[in-house]
């Protein structure tokens, strides 16, 4: 017996896909195909999943409905999305991995316990973003001594002398994200919300 490819069932949901599109648009096969240049009986063989879906016909109909190619073929849905990583101690620290993988970008939840012992900077290669959870963070960046409240956020070249942790007797929890060097964050503003 042949073990089903996950290709093939993706391919024969393509078809199902673009008729909701097509229908959803109110299009008939006609109107479908003098936008796209694909004939209708293409256009209907291929929503009936008795023609394949090549590049050459998905792209004209991506155009035409202004959507990416993704959502025509689908994502096949290969492991679960959630990270269920177990926190660590580090120098006294709780902390929560929050990706799987260690190249790229670092993500963190960390818990910044209340410490009586005096802080020391150190330095190294990569770039630091931390965004305050809760309580307030003393972040000793250089020669700044800066006090960080809930919601607030710095970034910084990590091989610039740093030391961060809370600030008053109260532990602190951040988000940390870390890159090697030359890797910054990248927030981009979402210009589709109202000002």
């Amino acid at each position: 017996m042949m073990k089903a490819d996950p290709e093939d069932h993706v391919l024969r949901e393509v078809g199902q896909r673009l008729r909701t599109l097509r229908l959803e648009r109110g299009l008939t096969l006609d109107q479908l195909s003098e936008q796209t240049g694909i004939s209708p009986s293409t256009m209907s063989r291929l929503e009936t999943g008795k023609r394949n879906p090549t590049l050459e016909l998905l792209l004209p109909i991506s155009r035409t409905y202004r959507v990416p190619l993704d959502d025509l073929v689908g994502v096949p849905e290969t492991e679960d999305p959630r990270v269920r990583l177990q926190p660590r101690t580090i120098n006294g620290r709780e902390a929560w991995p929050l990706t799987r993988h260690s190249d790229g970008v670092q993500a963190w939840k960390i818990k910044l316990p209340y410490s009586t012992r005096p802080p020391q900077l150190k330095t190294h290669e990569g770039y630091e973003w931390l965004y305050v959870l809760r309580g307030q963070v003393r972040l000793i960046l250089g020669t700044q001594d800066l006090t960080l409240d809930a919601g607030e956020a710095a970034e910084f070249d990590t091989r610039r002398p740093h030391w961060f942790g809370s600030a008053n007797t109260h532990a602190a929890e951040i988000l940390s994200l870390f890159g090697r060097q030359g890797e910054r964050v990248h927030l981009r503003e979402d210009t589709t919300s109202p000002h």
